[in-house]
């Protein structure tokens, strides 16, 4: 896979590229190494691409953690946390857990092929929550461009949107430094640099 788009949410890209270079190396290698035109392997049954042949969400998943447990990243199971909340109007207690996708020396990662509200939720609740509970300081999140996105299953968001999201909602006092790196299955040119323009 190709790093396509950066975007610095609550200057996340300064904190990390100071206080977790080499981890933020090792993300960019993991994304390097990640072939995606073998994980075009999910034939849609949706009606409007019956038959298309579509990037694998779960595949694409798979690889990521394969590749981040390599490195030496806690993954999936090994970054869970435990929650709990009663209800006062019911009696009832709640319990569950939160997991996040990868954890190294107080960097999150999150790798999110899917629906929209799960790409804001990793940024404004799941990463705050793994702040305040001391095992991260700030986050890095993965996610396709649209370019990809067009290639996978309906409903998948992508990098621009979120940008503008994140943009138009601006940062609270409670957000922590994020990096969202916007991903692609192939290397893309900025057609204006090669402009000039």
């Amino acid at each position: 896979m190709y790093i396509t788009a950066f975007y610095s949410f609550k200057r996340g890209k300064e904190f990390i590229e100071n206080n977790h270079s080499n981890e933020l190396k090792e993300v960019k290698e993991v994304i390097s190494l990640v072939d995606a035109p073998k994980l075009k392997n999910k034939i849609s049954e949706e009606k409007t691409m019956m038959g298309k042949q579509l990037f694998n969400p779960k595949s694409l998943n798979k690889e990521f953690d394969r590749l981040f447990k390599e490195k030496g990243w806690k993954v999936g199971k090994e970054c869970r946390i435990q929650v709990k909340t009663t209800i006062p109007e019911t009696g009832e207690t709640h319990e569950g857990f939160r997991e996040m996708d990868m954890i190294k020396n107080r960097l999150g990662v999150e790798v999110q092929f899917g629906k929209y509200a799960f790409m804001v939720y990793n940024v404004a609740a799941k990463m705050t929550i793994f702040h305040r509970q001391g095992l991260i300081d700030s986050g890095v999140e993965i996610v396709p461009m649209l370019s990809l996105a067009n290639e996978m299953s309906s409903g998948v968001s992508y990098f621009e949107q979120m940008k503008t999201d994140l943009e138009m909602r601006g940062e609270s006092n409670i957000d922590i430094p994020v990096l969202i790196i916007g991903v692609d299955a192939v290397k893309r040119i900025n057609r204006q640099k090669l402009l000039g323009t």
